[in-house]
């Protein structure tokens, strides 16, 4: 275990249920909503209980989806997959509050990671409000860029705006349910991330609006399929396990265990190897005819 464990120191999760779509709703963002008549205070209203996020792992999304980028140039999706593992975000970007919240965290996560977008992954960001254009993609790729410096952010991260039936296609293919609140005028929405393999399969889901740095360089490595990362993360990955129900990565006791012993086998064996080509050693000086030839 101590092997695992020096390495360390370096929603089913559908959102089906109303209370875990509600757990993706700040409070800020839920107060504006208005109960129906005889619904009870404890209930959640009818938007909140429409909205969600189904984990939809290892679904092929449909890559031939065409979209703007921030420059106005048509595109496909497919365009971005092929070589690395893609970090797709959906939010739109008019959103007053939790669509914010999860690019400001997003970009803050990618900051602290050695890894390199456009080299070694991609993210892709969608807008699913199909008022917003290529202008506004552009406007907030350039905010974002003042706070992710990283080499290669420039090319390596993507806002992109569509029409309504391409977002309705990924937006299943994510499983990333959410509807327009027209009393608000703004829409109701799950928060997180989700990671695609080179393929354009899902691979992992990261929930909320708070994006660890070892999960998502976790779940980056993993969708790679251990082409990208060090040795260290194949052994970290082997230590920790990702939990479906929460979307996270967590220290899996019995592997650390296995590594551990593994370790000390081979250190056994190391020192055994090593004291008898000693005592082999000492044994050869000893000996009469190793003396006889003494000048």
């Amino acid at each position: 275990m101590s092997i695992c464990l020096s390495l360390v120191s370096l929603v089913s999760f559908v959102v089906s249920p109303p209370q875990a779509a509600y757990a993706q709703m700040t409070t800020a963002a839920s107060a504006g909503y208005k109960r129906d008549a005889g619904v009870p205070s404890s209930a959640l209203p009818k938007p909140l209980r429409e909205i969600g996020f189904d984990q939809n792992l290892n679904r092929q999304v449909p890559l031939d989806i065409r979209f703007a980028d921030e420059d106005g140039r048509a595109v496909r999706l497919g365009d971005y997959f092929g070589v690395r593992p893609v970090v797709l975000a959906l939010v739109y970007y008019d959103c007053p509050m939790l669509c914010t919240q999860v690019l400001n965290s997003l970009a803050s996560t990618l900051g602290v990671l050695s890894l390199d977008p456009g080299k070694d992954f991609e993210v892709v960001t969608i807008s699913f409000d199909p008022r917003e254009k290529p202008p506004l993609a552009a406007a907030k790729k350039a905010a974002y860029l003042e706070r992710y410096k990283h080499a290669g952010a420039a090319m390596g991260w993507h806002f992109l705006t569509g029409e309504q039936p391409a977002i309705d296609r990924l937006t299943k293919a994510v499983g990333f349910r959410y509807v327009w609140d027209d009393s608000l005028k703004q829409f109701a929405h799950p928060t997180g991330i989700t990671v695609l393999t080179p393929d354009g399969r899902l691979a992992r889901y990261l929930y909320g609006i708070d994006y660890g740095p070892r999960d998502l360089r976790f779940a980056i490595v993993d969708a790679s399929a251990g082409r990208i990362g060090t040795p260290v993360d194949q052994v970290l990955l082997y230590c920790y396990h990702y939990d479906p129900e929460t979307g996270r990565y967590g220290f899996v006791i019995m592997r650390a265990i296995r590594i551990a012993a593994a370790g000390t086998v081979a250190a056994l064996a190391t020192f055994i190897v090593v004291m008898v080509r000693r005592e082999r050693a000492a044994a050869h000086r000893r000996s009469p005819s190793a003396i006889g030839h003494q000048p």
